[in-house]
């Protein structure tokens, strides 16, 4: 939605210094991020730009942060 957040940090902010520290020190865990981070870029450019862009690509960028929050949110409580 237009406006709303979704930088993990906002996402979990509960696990502030968890996502720190692993950005910090695990490879995989920040690679996920970055990947995270772009996605929400690109989607929040295309809401804010007004961007003509399909509701199933939209639904595509969407579901595929959704999967890597999913898969970043495992790894914060392990």
């Amino acid at each position: 939605m237009l406006g709303e957040h979704h930088e993990l940090h906002h996402e979990f902010p509960e696990h502030y210094d968890r996502i720190h520290d692993l950005k910090m020190n695990d490879a995989h865990f920040r690679r996920l991020m970055e990947e995270y981070n772009e996605l929400t870029r690109d989607i929040e450019n295309l809401e804010k730009q007004g961007e003509p862009v399909t509701d199933e690509h939209m639904e595509e960028l969407k579901k595929k942060r959704l999967k890597l929050k999913d898969e970043l949110a495992r790894m914060l409580n392990a």
